[in-house]
């Protein structure tokens, strides 16, 4: 696939603001009902910026809140973007047995594609959390019929992270067969790898730094797959109490993320990882003995 033909991937990570893993010994997964919901209007927004550009995008969907949503995971269908899987209780897959995981998965991807009777191929793990040592993940993602992921960001990073994972789409085999892998996009400066195009890092760092970090990696041949949550549009969600350094992690430039979003979707050719052919780019790697080879 030529450069000139390279499509970027636009995602929603559909979570509401107290999901946030900054918030996990905050806010109980047992109060989650009692805290007041503004995903659904957060969405909704985002859902007519994509209108306005004629972007369709990929919705990875928290389980959680398709069930409590069921109108909202039909109109975001109905509007042409597709649908995919978000974990159902975004709890960190590390943190998690096999057993676990394979039940929440299952739990989310059946609630999305009852809702809508559309089958779903595509999984983001919470807070990108398959890491060299939850690989085990990505075959019980075959097993539950998933057919490509988009959890692996090539970097060090305190949460999540391999860094030495190949930086462009690539198709992992498995124990259980053959998964894409589409990892999050970024640049390099010299010997490192430097996210771009999504979440806290378009919402957090300058914008001269995204429109560089795009720039640079597209010279280097490599697709944007940008990213966004509902709430980081939100600048009028409630503040909860927590540490400094998690407050300034969530709360930090929310009434920014907006405008960066609208002008990152202008720098061109933004869509949905069903529509974005990256898949014609992949090269076969076997990441089980890549590990061992890096390691």
């Amino acid at each position: 696939m030529s450069l000139e033909s390279l499509k970027n991937v636009v995602s929603v990570d559909v979570e509401d603001y107290f999901h946030a893993e900054v918030w996990a010994q905050v806010v109980q997964r047992s109060d989650w009902d009692q805290c007041a919901c503004r995903v659904e209007a957060n969405t909704q927004r985002l859902l007519e910026l994509f209108a306005a550009q004629m972007v369709h995008a990929t919705f990875f969907v928290v389980g959680w809140v398709a069930e409590r949503f069921p109108a909202l995971i039909r109109e975001i269908e109905a509007a042409g973007h597709e649908l995919a899987c978000h974990s159902y209780w975004h709890r960190l897959i590390y943190q998690l047995s096999p057993k676990d995981f394979r039940e929440d998965t299952q739990r989310a991807k059946q609630v999305i594609e009852q809702i809508t009777g559309v089958p779903i191929y595509g999984y983001r793990a919470p807070t990108y959390s398959i890491v060299a040592g939850s690989l085990w993940a990505l075959e019980i993602l075959v097993e539950l019929g998933f057919t490509y992921d988009s959890s692996i960001f090539p970097i060090h990073h305190d949460r999540y992270g391999i860094p030495w994972a190949p930086r462009k789409p690539f198709r992992i085999q498995t124990p259980a067969g053959p998964l894409m892998e589409y990892p999050l996009t970024t640049f390099r400066i010299g010997n490192h790898s430097l996210p771009v195009g999504g979440g806290g890092y378009l919402r957090l760092l300058p914008q001269w730094y995204t429109r560089f970090g795009i720039r640079r990696a597209r010279q280097e041949g490599l697709p944007i797959v940008a990213y966004v949550h509902p709430w980081e549009i939100d600048p009028s969600q409630p503040r909860l109490p927590g540490k400094l350094t998690s407050r300034l992690r969530h709360y930090t430039n929310l009434s920014k993320t907006y405008d960066r979003l609208n002008d990152m979707l202008r720098q061109g050719a933004f869509t949905s990882f069903r529509e974005s052919g990256l898949a014609e780019m992949a090269e076969d790697v076997d990441l089980y003995a890549y590990q061992q080879h890096q390691n």
